[in-house]
């Protein structure tokens, strides 16, 4: 991939006050700390920014555009640094994988969703440059992953900020360095904060059969009473979850497994479609991330909807996605590319993008007699 420049960033680049780093036409970088310490990188553009995590995880921890936040409500105010992933979860997107990916059993020996979320990241940039949706600024970096007798990868995420657009981009490509197969993983964690009585829109065809309800529960999940009821009848009518009304008991989560079905250009469609007619939308390619997981959570502390969480495999832990026939083995010197674009629409775009899903799932529909 080609940039028109390219700009190191240093843990001597940031400092607690806020400075411009980048400025490119509208776009713009700049580097600050968070009380914490963790280094904080702001994209701007003329109709939104993102933060981003350069030298932890490369995650997204926030995204807003026109002045309103995706991010999902969490206990975190900010990032810290080294800690497991339930101790720093309160960002807009995570990476997950590569040698586990969910909650692991007894048995497995990965942290929960892997090595990635938190990863410690050596080498991150600015970058700079034109392509066919415009002109963008964005942030990369390199995660080196090496463990003797098992691991040796490397993680390149890329994500790119548009001028005068309300949808980013977003680039995972993994690298297996070993003379052998590399085992694989991978699943996007995109949070985005649920609307009372907004409407879930998406590419699938919502039958029992082909939207599903997770019946294990995670170790670190307490379910209350009325909690397998509750799964109970959404496993009969999974239509039921897809207006959000504040009565939907989503405490402590809600967890589906869906078969999306893919646009002509290989794009599969998740919106939460706003009482204002407003929405937001996730694409991914079904033909790179061939598992889908939607992840709904409505606690008093928390409130988070991952519309979908777009993977190799499901979040059950190595171990159970091993038995499932689901983890990737990645020959020697070859790539794995994810690819996401991630945002907000206006009313009238939200309108079009619910025809063409609608649309989508009635010609996928098996004929009738």
């Amino acid at each position: 991939m080609t940039f028109k420049a390219i700009t190191n960033l240093y843990p001597e680049c940031f400092a607690e006050k806020e400075r411009t780093f980048v400025t490119y036409g509208a776009l713009a970088a700049s580097t600050f700390r968070f009380p914490s310490g963790v280094c904080g990188l702001r994209l701007t553009s003329d109709v939104g920014e993102l933060v981003l995590l350069p030298f932890q995880g490369q995650q997204v921890w926030s995204a807003t555009f026109n002045g309103r936040n995706l991010t999902m409500k969490s206990m975190f105010t900010q990032p810290y640094p080294n800690r497991p992933f339930l101790e720093t979860f309160g960002g807009f997107l995570q990476h997950c994988g590569i040698t586990g990916v969910g909650g692991p059993s007894a048995q497995d020996t990965h942290p929960l969703h892997g090595e990635l979320p938190n990863a410690p990241y050596e080498i991150a940039y600015v970058v700079t440059g034109e392509d066919e949706k415009g002109t963008y600024i964005g942030m990369g970096g390199q995660y080196r992953h090496t463990v003797a007798f098992a691991h040796n990868y490397l993680a390149e995420p890329l994500v790119k900020l548009y001028a005068g657009s309300t949808l980013f981009n977003v680039t995972m490509t993994i690298t297996n360095l070993k003379n052998s197969g590399q085992e694989l993983l991978y699943l996007a964690h995109v949070n985005f904060k649920p609307v009372d009585n907004g409407r879930l829109v998406y590419s699938a065809i919502p039958t029992p059969e082909h939207v599903r309800v997770r019946a294990s529960i995670p170790s670190h999940i307490k379910p209350g009473p009325g909690y397998a009821e509750f799964l109970a009848e959404l496993r009969d009518n999974p239509a039921k979850h897809h207006v959000l009304t504040p009565d939907l008991a989503f405490d402590p989560e809600g967890v589906f497994f869906i078969d999306y079905l893919a646009d002509a250009d290989g794009w599969a469609h998740s919106l939460q479609i706003h009482p204002d007619g407003n929405a937001d939308v996730i694409r991914h390619r079904p033909s790179q991330l061939p598992k889908a997981t939607r992840w709904i959570s409505r606690t008093p502390d928390q409130d988070a909807i991952a519309l979908v969480e777009a993977g190799t495999c499901e979040p059950e832990g190595y171990l159970a996605e091993k038995a499932k026939g689901y983890v990737k083995v990645l020959p020697p010197g070859e790539t794995f590319v994810a690819e996401f674009e991630i945002g907000a629409l206006a009313a009238e775009e939200a309108r079009r993008a619910e025809e063409k899903v609608r649309n989508l799932a009635k010609v996928s529909e098996p004929s009738q007699g």
